[in-house]
């Protein structure tokens, strides 16, 4: 079997040296890896050029203003070989990643797609309770812990990829669940090989997750996944937001009941991804509790994400193609 190792990328000069030496380095390496930039004002096209010049195996493919979607697409169209790996920038792989995939595969030639876990990296206590905030939660599988599949640790026929048309190209996020679906809906049989791990470095900051999390809370609507994130949150705020306003009419002394209730929200989320979470990111109670402040921070940041990337699909999407949908009827008839 031989693998081309697709890696899609855009201003990753901090991060490219660790996944394309972590890749080089695999006790099974990759045939190819074939790197599509999709318009970085950085390094790393120059830093990508080093490694080709000193003999990797590395092929990269240069794009102007390219998203995910069609960057993995691209690199896709491009290799070399039936097998396509897929990961991310700002990722790690384990030394055995693709080994231990490859074994999967060639276990049973009636596999299509091996799904390999991955790990958010700790390294401070931001993200430590970054991950106890927004990462699902792992479970145990046979003795290893075990988390939602993820394109970014994936090894799966060209057929398949083929066949479902390629990940969604107007996407900023999102794209890859998007992808997945489709290839289960369209029959090919997956598997999931949790000793293939790779490590996610998570943002360092609330202002950069929140950053983050407002692309994603866009593009995830886009995506038609509303339901699956920003509708529990918009109903929640929505009933806070008329508490506010009726104690404002009825008693402006009341405000501080809406506000009490929001943060009893916070914190009762916070407690509960907390004691989620407490096999894996085991602490005594008082480190929980400086722990239950922080997600509780964390928390607040990705609803605000949420509530405001769901305005601006309102605003930028939604309205965009109602005004649209008239034109292109009348061109139609």
């Amino acid at each position: 079997m031989k693998v081309s190792v697709i890696v899609p990328v855009r201003d990753e000069e901090h991060s490219i040296r660790e996944l394309l030496d972590s890749l080089l380095q695999q006790t099974r390496p990759p045939d190819e890896i074939v790197i599509t930039d999709g318009g970085s004002v950085d390094a790393t096209p120059q830093i990508i050029e080093e490694y080709i010049q000193q003999g990797a195996p590395v092929r990269l493919i240069r794009t102007d203003g390219s998203l995910p979607g069609r960057a993995r697409n691209l690199s896709a169209a491009q290799a070399s070989f039936n097998w396509l790996g897929f990961t991310d920038a700002g990722i790690r792989v384990a030394k055995d990643w693709l080994e231990t995939l490859v074994a999967r595969a060639e276990e049973d030639d009636s596999i299509d797609v091996v799904y390999g876990s991955w790990q958010p990296v700790t390294d401070t206590f931001f993200k430590q309770c970054a991950a106890i905030a927004y990462v699902p939660p792992p479970s145990s599988q046979n003795g290893l812990v075990v988390r939602p599949r993820s394109i970014a640790s994936t090894l799966l026929r060209r057929e398949a990829w083929q066949a479902v048309n390629g990940f969604p190209e107007d996407l900023r996020s999102a794209e890859d669940l998007v992808f997945m679906d489709r290839v289960e809906n369209a029959g090919y049989r997956s598997v999931f090989e949790p000793r293939a791990q790779v490590y996610w470095d998570l943002r360092p900051t609330l202002a950069a997750t929140f950053k983050r999390f407002l692309v994603y809370s866009r593009n995830n609507i886009r995506a038609g996944l509303f339901r699956q994130w920003q509708a529990t949150i918009l109903i929640r705020y929505g009933v806070l937001a008329v508490l506010f306003v009726a104690a404002l009419i009825v008693e402006p002394s009341w405000v501080w009941f809406p506000i009490a209730a929001w943060l009893l929200m916070l914190a009762a989320r916070a407690a509960v991804s907390i004691r989620r979470n407490r096999v894996c990111y085991p602490a005594s109670f008082l480190q929980n509790v400086a722990r239950g402040a922080m997600v509780m921070s964390v928390l607040a940041v990705l609803d605000a994400a949420a509530i405001i990337g769901s305005i601006q699909w309102l605003l930028l999407d939604s309205f965009r193609w109602s005004r649209k949908a008239p034109v292109e009827a009348g061109n139609g008839a």
